[in-house]
């Protein structure tokens, strides 16, 4: 497979998109480098496909700049078609087109090339993806999975700067979602095409993003890579995204909240204003109390209230010493934890996250 010489920069300049009264993007600026795979994450309607729509050229922005390589693609006094931009386009319900082969498919977007170029191109492609032998059957005798590495392939042969992927795996079932994940992947960095992958699934997000852009109600909330969005991140509804957490109202005072695992500091907020303790059930550990009923070793006195099984972890409802609501917490399937027994709790403050409780209403 031929692939593109330079790879694109993508860069959104203050972009915005109404309809209406209602803004779907409102002034989101992202810089993409070149031959980096971004993904969009977040929830519907946060204007995720709006975004790639108007990188693709099928929009028109209401406001700011869209850059491909430094020209400018999308602004004021400019816009480029999409079959100039040099753009791929793969959505989530594959588009292929019934009645044509499977090889004319591929080939369907190869309009500069000869005839017998394009087939040459298209038979090329198609056995990168392992589908060579289908090549003259047409898109309804094949599975999922298969019309994914189709609609790919079309997307790719023509070589694009930039590929765009609308929820590419949403209509796939978990394990093959997981393997086409891969497989996607591993193309994308074949054809070193910059690519913007838009999702809803967090885990989606972390297993292909070089960088992930959280978005919510039409603008950007945070950028990063996987791993400093889960560790770090800059608002409780990025927290929520990432991990399954609990939710603890204290007010601040001193700049501090006083909880049960210590003083945590609350920075950024006010004296008097509430804030929230976030703890991921996945933060916490579980051992059996002492014969006395106390936590050996440190950690807080607790008590088992639910027990529920869920394969290679147990979620545990526990009363902790100190909080008013029990506590969510995941702890290993083999850690021997059962409805009403007395455990100890163990929390880490400096895994603890606060965030302003105003936060949930910014966007």
């Amino acid at each position: 497979m031929r692939v593109p010489d330079v790879a694109a920069r993508v860069v959104f300049d203050a972009i915005e998109k109404s309809y209406g009264e209602q803004k779907a993007v409102d002034g989101l600026s992202l810089d993409i480098a070149p031959g980096e795979v971004v993904c969009l994450l977040g929830p519907s309607g946060c204007g995720k496909t709006t975004l790639l729509r108007l990188a693709a050229g099928i929009e028109r922005p209401t406001g700011g700049r869209i850059l491909i390589n430094d020209v400018e693609v999308a602004g004021p006094g400019r816009f480029v078609q999409p079959e100039d931009r040099g753009v791929g386009l793969m959505f989530q319900d594959f588009a292929l087109f019934p009645h044509l082969t499977i090889l004319e498919n591929v080939a369907f977007g190869l309009k500069a090339l000869s005839r017998e170029e394009a087939r040459r191109a298209a038979l090329r492609i198609l056995a990168r993806v392992g589908l060579e032998r289908y090549g003259e059957q047409y898109p309804h005798i094949l599975s999922g999975g298969q019309q994914q590495r189709v609609a790919l392939a079309r997307a790719i042969v023509p070589r694009p700067a930039v590929m765009l992927m609308d929820e590419p795996f949403s209509g796939l079932d978990v394990q093959l979602r997981d393997a086409m994940q891969e497989e996607t992947l591993a193309l994308l960095r074949e054809a070193r095409a910059t690519t913007m992958i838009v999702t809803h699934h967090p885990e989606e997000a972390m297993r292909l993003g070089d960088r992930i852009a959280v978005m919510r109600a039409g603008k950007l909330v945070q950028t990063g890579r996987a791993q400093e969005l889960y560790l770090r991140p800059a608002a409780l509804f990025v927290a929520r995204l990432f991990s399954e957490i609990n939710e603890v109202a204290y007010r601040v005072s001193g700049g501090r909240i006083a909880t049960p695992i210590g003083s945590l500091a609350a920075p950024g907020a006010a004296e008097g204003e509430t804030v929230t303790l976030c703890l991921r059930e996945r933060g916490m550990d579980l051992a059996a109390a002492g014969a006395n009923g106390r936590a050996n070793g440190g950690g807080l006195v607790g008590r088992v209230k639910t027990a529920k099984f869920l394969g290679d972890a147990v979620r545990c409802e526990v009363l902790v010493e100190g909080f008013e609501a029990p506590l969510n917490i995941r702890t290993s399937a083999g850690a021997g934890i059962e409805e009403g027994s007395e455990v100890k709790v163990l929390i880490d403050p400096a895994q603890a996250l606060v965030f302003p409780s105003s936060d949930d209403k910014v966007y």
